[in-house]
Order: structure tokens, then sequence, then C-alpha cells
């Protein structure tokens, strides 16, 4: 169930029943020579679909801008700055919370994102430990990177091994080609710089990984591989969702 295609009606009546919400969070960066700019966002609102459908769990709109500071040397890449992306998911979270619910499971698809979600977590629960209506329901918040869940790390060293890398991965745009077939680039490209250090800047990782990718080898991905990501991706998740809304 998605939020924005759903009634006032039909969201308190979800009410009535759940407090729990999945939000996709991502970015919109490069993702290598064949990387849709959108692949962080694609990525998580897809799965998040998958486990609202599996979990019968509400779904709110997709945060598609994420901290991508150090990919602003290349081209459509946009960023908000932590301190704008803190704000932004803690007034997506106070003003869904106004409405009751109290579960926030986010799904993300950018490891840019994790320090500055952490962040914007801590500020909730810090705003609510402060207040004075202290017989108010507490938030719970949970974060969730797609990429962790152990079967979609048992299916990506089987299908790509090392040529699976750490950025542009051929499991993102391979979930990416699932989800627009139509939008599948086709490019030849040459064995990607690996990580010799951590980057700095825009300037400074554009130094470091000329086209954008990190170790990785994404002429691999596939819509069929999408498929299987997505599903196992789902599954776990899915779990983890209901035990995270069930749990005292």
């Amino acid at each position: 169930m998605l939020l924005h295609l759903q009634t006032w009606q039909e969201v308190e009546a979800y009410l009535n029943t759940a407090k729990g919400v999945v939000v996709p969070i991502g970015s919109t960066e490069q993702h290598g020579p064949n990387g849709l700019i959108g692949t962080d966002a694609i990525c998580a609102e897809a799965i998040a679909k998958g486990v609202g459908e599996a979990a019968g769990a509400l779904v709110g709109p997709t945060i598609n801008l994420g901290n991508a500071q150090h990919h602003m040397a290349f081209a459509g890449t946009i960023t908000l700055k932590p301190s704008t992306l803190i704000a932004v998911i803690g007034d997506y979270v106070v003003s869904l919370a106004r409405h009751g619910f109290e579960r926030f499971f986010f799904i993300n698809g950018h490891g840019g994102n994790i320090s500055t979600l952490s962040a914007a977590f801590q500020e909730i629960y810090a705003a609510s430990s402060l207040s004075s209506a202290a017989s108010a329901p507490g938030l719970r918040l949970k974060l969730k990177n797609w990429w962790e869940t152990p079967a979609v790390q048992k299916l990506s060293k089987e299908l790509f091994g090392r040529a699976e890398g750490s950025h542009a991965t051929p499991s993102e745009v391979s979930v990416t080609q699932w989800a627009y077939p139509e939008a599948i680039k086709r490019v030849a490209m040459g064995e990607a710089h690996s990580r010799v250090r951590d980057f700095c800047d825009a300037e400074d990782y554009r130094r470091l990984f000329p086209d954008g990718r990190i170790g990785s080898d994404p002429s691999l991905a596939s819509p069929e591989h999408g498929s299987k990501f997505v599903e196992a991706a789902v599954r776990d998740i899915a779990e983890e969702y209901r035990k995270f809304v069930t749990a005292e």
C-alpha cells in the first residue's frame, strides 16, 4: 500500500489496526557508465513496495535525495547537506507521528546516508526525551540497508564475487534494470579502479574513480538478476519489519 495512492480516510482506517510505516530513502547521484542516476532511490522504492505488499504495511513517499556531495563532480548528481537531510527526515517522521504512526522502518539504498540517518534518529529521540509530554508514546525508528540482508549478500557472492565492488554495483544496477527495462544502458567498460584510500570532496572522488565506479563491473547486471535480488531482499526485510512492529 503506497501512502500517496491512498485517501486520508484509508490512512485513518489503516491506523486503527497498525502503527508502522515503511520509508524508502535513496539518493540522486552518478552510478558509473551504465547506472541510472536514480539507482539508489529506485532500489529502495522497489524493495519497499515489495515489503509493503508482503507484510501488509503502508509505504511512505520515497526520499530520493540524500548525502551525495562526493559525487558532485559528475553531471546530474543532486545532494543535500547532512543538516538538510536531518531536517527532512525529522519533519517527515513528526508529520506522520502527528497522525498516529509510531514505528518507522527506513529501507535505505545509499551508503552515504547511513551516518546522517543515525544522527536524524538521535535528534528525534532527543526531542522526545526532552519533551514535557512524558506520557506520549515513544517513537521507534529502524534503518535497514537493503543490500545487507543475508539472502542478498549470498546471491551477490554467487553471481558476481569480487566484481560486485562497492559503488555502481552489478546488484543495484540489476535491480534498476528489472524495475525499468526500457532504460537499460549497454556500455563497454574496462576494469574499475579499486579504493586506494578514503576520498574527501567531489573532485578528490573523481580523481580516484574517473568513471564513477569503485571496484565494480556493472556490465554483469541483468533484469533477471534484478528480479532475484528484489525477491531475496523482500523476503528477508519483510520478516524483519514484522518483528520490528510487533516487538515490545
